[in-house]
């Protein structure tokens, strides 16, 4: 099984230049793709679209033709356009109108190198470059978590601002001993949502809630900054078609490489919640877990607000860092129907109205459970093509397990409070605490200054 570490790079001035002219020159060449194809479209010609064809036009470019982009970097852009294209012909020949074809320029375009093109040396990396062209060797900001053996290929690319290293390696699969494995006649459910992005229940009704109230305060906090940081240049903005000032593309410079530290870390805490499922999971000897698919909410608008949460609660990326990391523990993840599963009683099997909180309680036989866990207690009993039916009886769970997600979030777990926060209201008075009183009953107030200035008749 493939797996992909991302690791900083620490370069020099030289080296950082030399590093975004390989992303640029990626680019050109995913530039001239584009313009290829949009010629043959306009003599009715049909477009490049084969990885081969597109090889057999690189190589009669010639050398030298991007810069110092060598080859083997040149065809992994290649590779990259070819599979956007194919993908996007699969989906339209399914039906799905929106799938577009890759014709949008990109400024940067990430380059790969495979197995025995480039040099690994503990932290450093040599990275190819095109004949004739000094060596390229960079530092890592900290050790590949693989050994050099697994190590299949490496990916330069650009977030926010920042040059990283995506390690990609072969990682085996963890081999139990004999009776310690999971065991696939021990199914357990998932039910993915916002709060709580993975609700887990087990066969022998132990239960796991992971909460993600972390990510969702970072999210908000990330889009308010975004919005206080827009207001404040807002005045300042050039106007369109002018170019922007020094303090302009210091502000553009500074929004990258806060959007990209904000997606750093939402992936991290994905990441940390993945592996606390299938940590309980290989405790618990599961074999299979059954996901609840709720893709199909994204195709339903809901207005503005509703949107953004649903775009940001990222469900693919869930689904896919679970799928790889249950896959690498030999676990077997299967997509099933939610439908129903987190409105309907699993006592009396009657549908019961949408909880505003967490708890679901049943009108019907006075059920009361976790809203979450009870659909994740049903979502196990279903089978993938199976429908919306529960059709075995449910295991509902008897001990539940919390646990967070993102405590190097700012403002969760130990961290210090989250600088975008404002600060808290003092709590009480102000002004400096009075001592106590006395025992003895006298008073330590000042004496006051008694003002008497009105006159009796006749004095003056």
């Amino acid at each position: 099984m493939h797996r992909t570490a991302r690791v900083a790079l620490g370069v020099t001035p030289g080296q950082r230049r030399r590093c975004f002219g390989l992303l640029r020159s990626a680019g050109d060449v995913w530039a001239c793709v584009l313009e290829v194809n949009a010629w043959r479209r306009r003599r009715r010609d049909v477009p490049l679209s084969g990885y081969q064809q597109l090889c057999r036009e690189l190589s009669a470019s010639g050398p030298g033709t991007f810069a110092e982009l060598d080859t083997t970097g040149a065809r992994s852009v290649l590779r990259r356009f070819s599979d956007a294209w194919f993908a996007a012909a699969k989906r339209r020949s399914a039906g799905d109108a929106s799938a577009r074809f890759p014709r949008r320029r990109r400024g940067l375009v990430p380059v790969r190198w495979y197995h025995g093109t480039f040099t690994l040396d503990a932290r450093r990396v040599r990275i190819p470059t095109a004949r004739g062209g000094a060596p390229l060797w960079v530092r890592l900001a900290r050790e590949v978590p693989y050994p050099a053996e697994q190590i299949r290929s490496i990916t330069l690319l650009c977030e926010g601002g920042r040059l990283f290293l995506d390690v990609t390696a072969e990682v085996p699969v963890v081999v139990y001993p004999p009776g310690e494995g999971p065991d696939p006649a021990r199914v357990a459910g998932v039910d993915l949502g916002i709060i709580h992005p993975y609700a887990v229940a087990g066969p022998d009704g132990e239960a796991l809630l992971v909460s993600g109230r972390a990510i969702r305060a970072e999210h908000r906090m990330h889009l308010a900054d975004t919005k206080a940081r827009r207001r404040a240049v807002a005045r300042r903005a050039p106007k369109p078609g002018q170019k922007g000032s020094r303090r302009w593309r210091q502000y553009r410079r500074r929004a990258r490489l806060v959007e990209g530290r904000h997606r750093r870390r939402v992936r991290q805490a994905q990441h940390e919640a993945a592996r606390t499922v299938v940590s309980c999971a290989v405790e618990q000897r599961v074999g299979v877990l059954h996901v609840g698919d709720p893709r199909g909410v994204l195709d339903i608008p809901a207005g503005r607000r509703h949107n953004l949460r649903l775009r940001q609660w990222q469900i693919g990326r869930l689904l896919q860092v679970l799928t790889d990391k249950a896959t690498l523990a030999g676990i077997t993840v299967r997509l099933v129907d939610e439908r129903g599963t987190s409105s309907t009683c699993p006592a009396c099997r009657r549908r019961v109205p949408k909880p505003r909180g967490r708890t679901l309680s049943c009108p019907h036989c006075a059920f009361s459970g976790h809203r979450d866990l009870v659909a994740a207690a049903s979502i196990a009993t279903r089978v993938p093509g199976g429908g919306s039916t529960t059709p075995t009886a449910v295991v509902l769970p008897e001990v539940v397990t919390h646990r967070r997600a993102g405590r190097h979030l700012p403002g969760a777990g130990r961290s210090p409070r989250d600088p975008r926060r404002p600060p808290r209201a003092p709590r009480g008075s102000v002004g400096p605490r009075r001592p106590a009183p006395p025992t003895d009953g006298e008073s330590l107030a000042p004496t006051a200054r008694i003002h008497n200035t009105h006159r009796k008749p006749g004095e003056r």
